[in-house]
């Protein structure tokens, strides 16, 4: 990524056609595919690329301009570098750095454990290259030549010594949100030079960085008038141009779009109540009774995040379920209806925080209406279970369902153990969370996990049928028949009996019943109207 591609170009006849495709390494699992246009690099050629990188299943975004670093070394270079001018400066330590930004910030390793691992030479050049400024600490390991553990040692000894052994512990003081905001300044810069939108800055980093979630939608968390706070302060103490605000930055702050909270930031957020375009991690669209959900994040597989989780509570506490028939929730895009829960949001989480995902679970499987999950790929996992509080579950024939948390030494957290005894019974159940292995859409079919399992190209049509029932059914009798056996399955047989019979008691004085009842009469569909 140091590599300009319009240096490259410019020594051929058609510039124009010279694109760039950047991969991630190892190649053959990393997802992210940056795609980089050149000074003189037609739309069309970049189209092209685009759809190439997709052909072979890949992610790709597009980098607009050949910045140096492109889109994800662009933000990398403040997560490895502030740290080490920390550290050169005596204001933190390599474990206090490291232990901060894993263990309480959620990164997938800390700055000098990432170093080590990629090579402290490669970071070195690339700054130096660059014309950026190199921490002393970085540069006298380059002199030292040891360079991470390619040669045995780094920041970390991993000849004599344990490697990166920094604890959670190790964390201390360190200072996070200076690297934070360092980068939310890099991410300013691309945005606003038009490089990439706030979308594939946060894909890119994901992608190709792992991060817990992306930079400009951490930033709009933190507040953006915090981040230039930071910044302006440690410009203004140190002079040192890399603290320099970006002018986008500023506009944004001057204009009120502070974040989040503000209803606006990298993102906008739509901050009115009961508004169904209001969510980062959803797509909701409700039409003609049916309100579709669809999980946003297919960057990662539609992992199940707490933020996630907070929006479909949100979502479901909140719409006029006057307006709603059913409900169905899918994954975007095709490769999982969510491949489980989001490990990289764990770290630094308190065992009381972890505990709190059960509420959410509960409000899909307390909704007063019927809630259909439509699975096409893996189901696993977290996403096992918010499949298992939906009511019914269709899936493709090429669907995989697990519980697979045993291998992290945890169970299921969402309900996963409950619902699992309930719609399998005890030997099925344990079979899948002792185990956790993954069963095939047939099996699943074949235990009672799943309603159905239909070829992929009749997915739809099949879908449909099930929706077009619910759409179409009453109601009240719907809602009561959803409360009673969901009530009706912990309670004696007698109880159980007693709330059937009181139900079935009071569908007895709705509209909705005499409806039913004419229609019959007359051979004809009914025409419910909740009454």
């Amino acid at each position: 990524s140091s590599l300009p591609i319009s240096d490259i170009a410019e020594v051929l006849d058609s510039p124009e056609r010279v694109l760039g495709l950047h991969f991630f390494n190892p190649p053959v699992k990393m997802d992210l595919v940056e795609v980089i246009y050149g000074q003189e690099t037609t739309d069309e050629v970049a189209d092209a690329g685009y759809e190439w990188v997709e052909s072979i299943d890949k992610t790709p975004i597009y980098v607009r301009k050949d910045v140096r670093g492109f889109v994800v070394n662009t933000i990398v270079g403040p997560f490895g570098g502030e740290p080490a001018f920390m550290v050169s400066e005596g204001e933190a330590t390599i474990r206090e750095a490291d232990a901060t930004m894993a263990h309480e910030r959620g990164y997938p390793m800390g700055p000098f454990e990432l170093a080590d691992l990629t090579g402290i030479d490669v970071g070195y050049h690339v700054r130096k290259e660059g014309g950026s400024p190199i921490p002393p600490i970085t540069e006298a390991k380059v002199e030292a030549e040891e360079l991470g553990q390619k040669t045995g040692k780094g920041f970390y000894d991993y000849e004599d010594g344990d490697g990166a052994d920094y604890q959670p512990d190790d964390a201390g003081d360190f200072d996070w949100l200076r690297v934070e905001a360092r980068m939310a300044n890099r991410a300013a810069f691309l945005v606003g030079e038009g490089v990439a939108t706030p979308e594939e800055v946060d894909t890119g980093v994901q992608l190709g960085l792992g991060f817990p979630e992306g930079i400009c939608r951490r930033a709009d968390k933190l507040g953006l008038d915090t981040v230039l706070e930071k910044l302006e302060t440690l410009h203004e103490e140190s002079g040192a141009e890399r603290f320099e605000p970006h002018p986008y930055l500023d506009e944004l702050v001057s204009e009120g779009k502070t974040g989040e909270d503000a209803g606006a930031g990298f993102y906008e957020y739509d901050t009115d109540d009961g508004a169904l375009d209001s969510y980062h991690n959803l797509n909701v669209d409700l039409d003609d009774g049916v309100l579709a959900i669809e999980l946003d994040r297919p960057s990662r597989m539609n992992a199940i995040s707490n933020d996630l989780l907070a929006e479909l509570d949100d979502l479901l506490s909140t719409v006029d379920t006057d307006d709603v028939r059913c409900v169905t929730v899918e994954g975007v895009g095709d490769r999982a209806f969510s491949a489980g829960a989001d490990i990289t949001g764990f770290g630094g989480a308190d065992p009381t925080d972890v505990m709190d995902v059960t509420p959410a679970f509960e409000t899909v499987n307390d909704f007063p209406r019927p809630v259909v999950a439509k699975i096409d790929g893996y189901c696993l996992g977290a996403g096992l279970e918010l499949a298992l509080a939906c009511d019914l579950r269709l899936a493709t024939e090429r669907s995989s369902f697990g519980a697979p948390e045993i291998g992290l030494g945890l169970i299921p957290g969402g309900g996963g153990t409950q619902r699992l005894l309930r719609v399998l019974g005890e030997t099925r159940a344990k079979e899948l969370v002792f185990r956790g292995n993954h069963i095939d859409a047939e099996r699943a079919e074949e235990w009672g996990l799943i309603n159905r399992a239909v070829d992929r190209d009749e997915f739809s049509d099949a879908v449909a049928d099930f929706v077009d029932d619910l759409r179409t059914g009453p109601p009240i009798g719907l809602k009561v028949a959803k409360k009673v056996m969901n009530e009706g399955e912990d309670a004696s047989l007698e109880a159980a009996l007693a709330m059937e019979s009181q139900g079935f008691g009071l569908l007895f004085t709705t509209e909705d019943m005499r409806e039913g009842t004419a229609a019959f009469a007359e051979d004809r569909e009914p025409e419910f109207s909740g009454e």
